[in-house]
């Protein structure tokens, strides 16, 4: 196939063909990755600025990474020390950034829906890196990407996603795009933390964690996203959630012997994931880190029209 899209905004829009499309090539620069010289001159001449109105580690450096491995001029952009700080809208900001010549928007925002407002207001390619609560399109990407790597095919395993389902875009990008490859989904959480009809996005729903990991081949532990539950508490403790929804050695012992351990990050180490699960041979969350430069590098090129 061709590639014709100008922007990546979400999983929920692409194929199924597209979503592998953006996967085979990622294969391409993952190989590239382990060269003494890691650079290509793929995007030559062309700008990529990283707008970033969250903090971001992992997402922002790995994006900047990626950049400057496709030899882009890349400039970096956060909320704190700009015009946006003394009231300046995000659209107008981001023309005045257009204005010097950029040809890529990397954006995270808090509010859902930035991207798509961005992507009618500028004329450049916009790339979503996260936007509020509703989808982190190249995360999603590089969790299939890992899956498909370590476990070599998606079409057909059991997907556990555990967690604060309820405000977490990574969630929402991993559904979209596993099921779009034929993956059956298992959201795992307390009520609290799962919306209500969410079984139409085409997943099943799961309050028993014990269920989930007899049933998977793949967990992705999410982080309980305290900051965007707006101070209401959905759950009496942290250590009860941990008690209950937690991985550790002992409850990792009653699945599948090959069960894939994968966590976005940041891990909050003994609440979602005991640290000698997280680093334990089971998991791959490094792996998933490592692939992400691959997957960004190949989201970047093809929005750049650049083959």
């Amino acid at each position: 196939m061709q590639w014709t899209r100008k922007h990546l905004l979400g999983l929920e829009e692409l194929s199924a063909e597209e979503i592998n499309f953006i996967l085979d090539r990622a294969d391409s620069f993952k190989e590239i990755c382990t060269r003494p010289n890691k650079k290509v001159p793929a995007l030559v001449g062309k700008t990529i600025v990283n707008m970033f109105f969250e903090n971001s580690t992992r997402t922002n450096l790995s994006f900047q990474l990626a950049a400057r491995r496709l030899s882009a001029d890349t400039l970096a952009f956060s909320k704190a020390g700009t015009s946006v700080a003394k009231g300046e809208t995000m659209v107008d900001t981001a023309l005045n950034i257009e204005a010097m010549g950029v040809d890529i928007m990397v954006l995270r925002h808090s509010a859902s829906g930035a991207p798509w407002k961005l992507a009618r207001s500028v004329k450049c390619a916009v790339v979503n890196a996260g936007d509020g609560q509703h989808e982190h399109p190249t995360q999603g990407l590089l969790d299939i990407y890992t899956i498909r790597e370590v476990r070599g095919r998606i079409a057909g395993l059991t997907v556990g996603v555990v967690g604060d389902i309820a405000h977490s875009r990574v969630a929402r990008s991993n559904i979209w795009g596993l099921t779009k490859l034929g993956a059956r989904v298992i959201l795992v959480g307390p009520t609290t933390l799962i919306p209500r009809e969410i079984e139409k996005m085409g997943v099943e729903v799961c309050h028993d964690m014990d269920y989930a990991i007899r049933e998977c081949d793949v967990l992705n532990m999410l982080r309980i996203q305290f900051e965007r539950q707006g101070g209401n508490n959905p759950f009496p403790s942290v250590r009860e959630y941990g008690q209950m929804f937690g991985l550790n050695k002992e409850r990792l012992r009653k699945g599948k012997p090959d069960l894939t351990i994968m966590h976005p990050g940041p891990v909050n180490r003994g609440v979602e994931l005991s640290p000698e699960v997280a680093d334990g041979p089971q998991s791959v969350i490094l792996k998933q880190v490592g692939n992400g430069l691959a997957v960004r590098m190949a989201v970047l090129q093809l929005v750049a029209g650049v083959e």
